[in-house]
């Protein structure tokens, strides 16, 4: 069994969903790539996947992550994601029960023991305190937390510090191998600037960098700021 690539904060989830595909996801995971390494933070950047391969053999520093995939075997399924193609594409993990692409629990275990099977990571959401403490006991390399009503809202409020701090020690607690990422919400550079100071080990948005006047200038604010934000926290 391959094993999985190491997560290590801080680090920052970029999610094209499907408002980026072919020539443009691919120019905005390359200028990803390049902020990767220049902030020295961990970006995840997670295509459809029809862009995987091109992504994945596009980049070098960025982890490509799938949207979403079955937990079918090597066979029949017409319309699947199979975890095997996944890999072969060249991304190193998966991301799994996003709000959007809701999955029961026991489905979600048995398509991370598929990711296990073939060497990819999981990154697997989490909606609120509950639902966290179930992820968490199957222990994925990343826990998203994100409650469905943020996503796509900018609405992040004062109490998140609180919250954070809840959802880390939660999920330490339980399974404290797994990295967490509090993600929803996120606006700009001082969402992500104030989810760092409050504990966060990383952090991501999807409309907030897609939906900016300057969607490469918005998300190079935003990688610079969990760098910012980190080595704040951890001088």
């Amino acid at each position: 069994m391959p094993a999985a690539f190491s997560v290590t904060a801080p680090f920052f989830e970029i999610g094209p969903k499907a408002y980026l595909y072919g020539d443009a996801v691919v120019a905005l995971a390359q200028a990803a790539d390049a902020l990767a390494a220049e902030y020295c933070v961990q970006v995840f950047f997670t295509p459809q996947a029809v862009d995987l391969y091109r992504v994945a053999h596009a980049t070098q520093n960025i982890c490509v992550f799938a949207q979403h995939m079955d937990a079918l075997p090597v066979g029949r399924g017409i319309g699947a994601t199979l975890p095997e193609a996944v890999a072969a594409a060249g991304a190193k993990g998966v991301l799994l029960n996003h709000a959007e692409r809701p999955l029961p629990l026991a489905l979600i275990d048995l398509t991370m023991q598929r990711a296990r099977e073939v060497g990819l990571a999981t990154m697997v959401c989490a909606g609120n305190l509950e639902e966290t403490r179930q992820i968490a006991a199957l222990a994925p390399q990343v826990l998203l937390a994100e409650a469905p009503e943020l996503i796509g809202t900018g609405k992040r409020e004062d109490d998140d510090a609180q919250a954070i701090r809840r959802i880390n020690e939660e999920v330490r607690r339980i399974a404290p191998q797994v990295k967490v990422l509090h993600g929803a919400g996120i606006t700009d550079e001082q969402d992500v600037y104030r989810i760092m100071l409050a504990g966060a080990e990383g952090t991501g948005s999807t409309s907030g960098i897609l939906k900016a006047a300057d969607p490469y200038r918005m998300m190079e604010k935003m990688i610079r700021a969990v760098r910012q934000g980190w080595d704040e926290t951890h001088a």
